[in-house]
């Protein structure tokens, strides 16, 4: 007996009951998609030409969809999601409603996922009953690690579609940074450490976080540097190869952004582990002597959090592999994270 048939709460509906539901283009009026463009048929986290310029993993994974999302407002009773996707990854430690899943909140309170069922091929369908059906800002984030080409939102037939309440009228939050920054291993995507920020501070934010191919290579370093944003997320350290690579880069691309954005509050990161050793340590000390360097060449607007602190909340028990956070790892970041943002007036 399968376990969906012990406890109705675990099955995943493969189709859904479209009757009654009117489907909309995320990509018209009055959605608005934020986080991702769409180019060449598919979303994206940036341009396809500046991806193909700094390396064949920035080019595969620039159209994972991480921190993307769609807002609106409506009085539903129903939301559904058609999504025509690439390729779908499994990975043991990464939970697939994470890594594939779209995640919906209501007035930035979490309502629920619509799940991807585990055999899903190129896509799926999904609809969630809400409680009420008043008139309620909806947000619907992307999955972290698939690419998706179309997405649909399903409503009842009579109920309004207007455009979403704006963002506070702030430019994006940028982050920049490993597989950690892209979202793994958050159990959903609204669970990724950006989207708590924004939620928190109701902004808006790019996610250029890529999965093994964080390694500061000068086109990258170019096209953050163009950015127009509100603050910059320097979370870049765990895919240089060695120690040695970090240190002649890792500085060298901040100063590079820096001097293109004079005033910039930046953010700087070294890897979220509670307790370093052996090279993690000497990559922290590298990290945080960048830091150190801009305060004090004069640097006001440069801020640094340490591992240990990104890790508070959770110390050791916030990843699923020694490297990756889980929700709890996640939850620490974002409060280390959005305590700075706070506690000097950043947004």
């Amino acid at each position: 007996m399968k376990i969906e048939e012990l406890d109705k709460n675990l099955k995943v509906d493969k189709k859904i009951d479209k009757s009654g539901l009117a489907f909309y283009n995320a990509l018209d009026t009055p959605f608005k998609i934020y986080g991702v463009h769409y180019e060449n048929g598919k979303f994206r986290r940036m341009p396809e030409s500046v991806a193909k310029t700094v390396s064949e993993g920035v080019t595969r994974l620039h159209t994972n969809c991480a921190g993307g999302r769609v807002r609106f407002r409506t009085d539903s009773g129903r939301v559904a999601i058609v999504a025509d996707m690439g390729e779908i990854e499994k990975m043991p430690h990464f939970a697939l409603t994470g890594s594939a899943g779209f995640d919906m909140y209501i007035e930035n309170n979490y309502e629920r996922t619509f799940i991807p069922p585990y055999n899903m091929e190129n896509g799926y369908e999904s609809v969630v009953s809400l409680q009420n059906n008043q008139m309620n800002d909806i947000t619907i984030n992307f999955p972290r690690g698939c690419e998706v080409s179309a997405l649909y939102i399903g409503l009842d037939e009579t109920a309004k579609l207007e455009a979403p309440t704006p963002y506070i009228d702030k430019k994006p939050i940028v982050y920049y940074g490993s597989s950690i920054t892209q979202g793994g291993c958050a159990s959903r995507p609204g669970n990724c450490y950006q989207a708590y920020i924004s939620r928190r501070f109701n902004c808006d934010y790019i996610n250029l976080g890529f999965s093994g191919n964080c390694r500061a290579e000068t086109p990258i370093i170019d096209y953050i540097k163009k950015l127009d944003m509100s603050i910059f997320v320097y979370d870049y350290d765990y895919n240089t190869p060695d120690s040695e690579y970090l240190k002649n880069t890792h500085e060298k691309s901040f100063k590079a952004i820096r001097r293109e954005n004079p005033t910039l509050p930046i953010i700087i990161m070294p890897a979220p582990v509670y307790c370093p050793r052996g090279d993690m340590k000497e990559r922290r000390d590298i990290v945080e002597a960048t830091y150190r360097n801009a305060v004090a060449a004069g640097d006001k607007n440069v801020y640094f959090i340490n591992g240990d602190k990104l890790m508070e909340l959770c110390e050791n028990n916030g990843t699923v592999d020694n490297i990756h956070p889980n929700d709890f790892g996640f939850a620490s970041m974002a409060k280390a994270v959005g305590d700075v943002i706070e506690q000097y007036k950043l947004i």
